[in-house]
């Protein structure tokens, strides 16, 4: 253990004295100047009698004890918080502080923006590319995605549907390479990150164009993988099969003119859905207001279902409503 300053060495002192002792002591103090030290305790694992010894006659007291001090920071402050704090506050800085210790991979690489990391990746391994793709979220991943050259985008799609795990250490190595600055990994397991599934997800938070663009590519090198993502993605004529509560709900979120425009390529099968939860007078002025709207870029029709969609999956992530046309989900009867 290299030597301790500051808090560390507080927190040193009140495992040498013991919980009894340290309770009395931390009685007096606020609780952050407890979380400091509680920070510190929880990254002890063990303490030589030597520097115990130092420490205690640098605060001019004497420690006694013969052997080393082998307890876990962790246990110790666990069980001295409860007697100081309660057993709620106790609970409550203990979450603080294991929140604060969680590193978190490509943690700052999130707060990018998309096409300024997509330059800076481009030139990368595709497998690279891959694992930083797969710590992103879907919705950034997708992002990023649309910015990477045409061929480069099949490869990192076709890498990341047949991926399942990624060693931590290679991960962490990535991690760092990327950006020295951001955090280590922390320690866990193998975790399933890709597959098609996930592939599935970040086309459906991709722009049509590019999405497509993927899928035909796909296509042409991978028949089976093309359809396998097809079948689990959702796309905007599958609000069709919403219940009539489910397009309610939806239409709540949603605003007029969004709406107005993102049916404008909608089949009529969708319309009448939309239509049929809506008031009469609402559906005469929509039929009006599309009548009336003219020649408008393919783009911003895409895009106004686009942010239909997003409000849609928004809903069911909060079950709200339930999305139909997507397999593997359960049937309703």
């Amino acid at each position: 253990m290299q030597k301790p300053f500051g808090a560390q060495k507080a927190a040193i002192i009140l495992m040498s004295l013991g919980e009894e002792v340290s309770a009395q002591i931390l009685r007096n103090l606020s609780t952050e100047e407890i979380r400091k030290l509680g920070t510190e305790l929880t990254n002890i694992h063990g303490v030589k009698k030597e520097l115990c010894d130092e420490l205690l006659l640098e605060f001019t007291a004497q420690f006694n004890e013969d052997a080393d001090i082998h307890t876990p920071g962790d246990d110790f402050l666990k069980n001295l918080l409860p007697s100081v704090l309660g057993k709620d506050q106790a609970a409550d800085v203990m979450t603080t502080i294991e929140l604060e210790k969680e590193q978190v991979p490509f943690k700052y690489v999130r707060e990018i923006d998309p096409r300024v990391l997509a330059n800076f990746i481009k030139s990368e391994h595709p497998q690279t590319i891959v694992i930083i793709l797969v710590h992103l979220g879907q919705e950034k991943a997708s992002q990023v995605l649309a910015h990477l050259p045409e061929n480069l985008q099949f490869e990192v799609i076709q890498r990341i549907a047949h991926l399942e795990t990624v060693p931590p250490d290679l991960v962490r190595e990535v991690d760092e390479v990327l950006q020295k600055e951001l955090l280590s990994v922390g320690k866990g397991t193998q975790q399933v990150l890709g597959g098609v599934q996930a592939v599935a997800e970040i086309l459906n938070h991709s722009d049509r164009r590019t999405g497509d663009g993927i899928l035909q590519s796909l296509e042409e090198n991978d028949t089976d993988l093309a359809e396998k993502v097809r079948k689990l993605m959702f796309v905007f004529e599958d609000l069709a099969g919403l219940n009539d509560q489910g397009v309610r709900e939806l239409l709540r979120e949603v605003k007029n003119d969004e709406l107005t425009l993102a049916l404008k390529t909608a089949s009529d099968e969708l319309k009448n859905k939309i239509f049929k939860n809506l008031s009469q007078r609402a559906v005469q002025i929509l039929e009006e207001e599309m009548s009336v709207m003219g020649p408008v870029r393919l783009s911003d029709v895409e895009a106004a279902q686009q942010t239909i969609l997003n409000a849609a999956r928004k809903l069911e992530k909060e079950g709200k409503i339930v999305l139909a046309g997507k397999e593997g989900g359960d049937a309703f009867v």
